[in-house]
């Protein structure tokens, strides 16, 4: 794996796995996510978060439906939570390897662009 653009990222689609692939180092992850909106690193290096605070409810809720359309397509599917009524949480790994893979990237990318375009109200939340 390489660091990458987001919009390199956002390009490319989600490969299925199933195991036998090595997780990404915490340093890759740390590197990687400096080039996507918001995103963090767990301490452990083991999954990618954002929070992001919406108007409302409603909002949050359509925020997660979007989401849920994109990870099907995508075959990679997100932790999502929704806290304080309208604070959508968003948690990447890839559970096959117990751990990230470019496949959370990917997706994080595709997110990011996803909330950008019909969202662009909402905000990073810390």
């Amino acid at each position: 794996m390489q660091i990458q653009p987001a919009d390199a990222l956002e390009a490319r689609k989600c490969l299925p796995c199933e195991g036998g692939v090595e997780a990404c180092s915490l340093n890759f992850a740390q590197e990687q996510v400096r080039l996507l909106v918001g995103w963090q690193v767990t301490t452990e290096g083991k999954w990618i978060r954002r929070s992001i605070r919406f108007k409302n409810f409603v909002r949050a809720v359509e925020a997660v439906n979007q989401i849920a359309d994109l990870a099907e397509a995508e075959a990679h599917h997100p932790d999502l939570h929704i806290t304080g009524y309208r604070i959508l949480t968003i948690e990447l790994t890839t559970h096959a390897i117990g751990g990230l893979s470019e496949n959370d990237f990917i997706l994080a990318a595709k997110i990011d662009s996803l909330l950008a375009a019909s969202f662009p109200d909402a905000k990073n939340h810390e």
